[in-house]
């Protein structure tokens, strides 16, 4: 048994032990810390994690100081994720460590960015999926040796926005499945907050929305009915997973990764209040003049660096360039750009664009 079991405290029968962990790379154990823990502390200290404080969320800090960045995103989703696995008596490091690396791929300029390397990659018969990036990031780029369970994780992360196409069919396990719903529960709460900061929507809008109006209820007269939404998604969240764990007699991880579908799930009745808050949320803030403009130019930036790059690669960071003696020298560029904060991109697009 690896000694760091007893750390967690104890787990259910079809949560992921730490004593199962594997890497591709043997290592020797840790005394004091879990695998997975070890695996948190690799991403946290990457220089993939530190950027992801000057990328954006939704819009960027210059239109005010608190709008959430990539960086607030993720450690929002790290919170939320070992909350919800603590309460379903899951492995909470292997959540946390999922979540910390699971937007390490994203593009500068939110998914308008992704959309515009993707563009670019079609044009070479290949793609840009930022959860396809991160693992690509942890393996290759920043090779953290992190165990086989976060790489799958990692490999399987599915919401509205992530589609990767895994490297196999089986589903991930439940730790892995509590981060997907915890980023959409993340983004959905903090969102509201920006869209309200920027004006995209009032607060008279959002009484339309039955999980706001649930909200104010429960809040009861405290004005605090956003910190209200978080608490009735997870409440959900975590009642129904754990009634589809019982019904489906799910005992084993294997159980788990065998079953054909999701284990981690709202309600009916919840996920629908979910759909409609996220549907109002693209209608009025996703969608707005505020966010497009500073999308488009944002596509308008990668598309000129890629092209920049790719005819003068010598100008890219040497630890980029010397790559080019052995891989293609368009999924280095792509690699480089991708890595990129705003801030930077537009810097370097402002040096070149003369």
């Amino acid at each position: 048994m690896n000694s760091s079991d007893n750390i967690i405290g104890n787990l259910a029968s079809y949560a992921i032990q730490n004593s199962s962990s594997k890497r591709r790379i043997n290592e020797e154990e840790d005394p004091n810390r879990s695998p997975f823990q070890v695996d948190c502390h690799r991403i946290l200290f990457s220089n993939s994690f530190s950027r992801l404080a000057n990328k954006t969320q939704v819009l960027r800090p210059e239109h005010g100081d608190h709008y959430k960045n990539r960086l607030l995103h993720t450690l929002y989703v790290a919170e939320n994720s070992v909350d919800i696995a603590g309460r379903l008596k899951l492995n909470k490091e292997l959540s946390r460590a999922i979540a910390l690396a699971h937007d390490l791929g994203h593009t500068p300029y939110g998914h308008k960015g992704e959309e515009a390397l993707n563009e670019i990659m079609e044009k070479y018969k290949s793609r840009f999926e930022h959860n396809e990036q991160s693992l690509w990031i942890v393996k290759k780029i920043e090779n953290l040796n992190l165990s086989d369970e976060v790489l799958d994780g990692l490999d399987k992360h599915r919401t509205e926005y992530d589609n990767p196409r895994s490297q196999n069919d089986k589903m991930p396990s439940l730790e892995a499945q509590v981060v997907n719903v915890a980023d959409e529960i993340s983004y959905l709460y903090h969102d509201i907050d920006d869209g309200i900061r920027a004006g995209a929507f009032s607060f008279e809008e959002l009484n339309n929305l039955k999980i706001w109006r649930d909200a104010i209820d429960a809040a009861k007269g405290t004005g605090h009915a956003r910190s209200q939404i978080i608490k009735l998604m997870v409440a959900d969240l975590v009642y129904n997973t754990t009634n589809i764990l019982t019904s489906e007699n799910i005992q084993t991880p294997d159980d788990v990764y065998n079953y054909s579908g999701s284990l981690v799930k709202f309600s009916d009745d919840m996920q629908n209040k979910v759909d409609e808050l996220r549907n109002f949320l693209f209608e009025k803030f996703y969608n707005s003049k505020l966010v497009m403009e500073y999308n488009q130019k944002g596509m308008e930036i990668i598309q000129f660096l890629f092209a920049y790059y790719y005819n003068r690669p010598e100008a890219m960071s040497s630890e980029y360039s010397k790559r080019l003696t052995s891989e293609e020298k368009y999924i280095v560029v792509k690699d480089y750009i991708a890595g990129m904060t705003d801030r930077y991109a537009l810097e370097q697009f402002i040096k070149y664009n003369k």
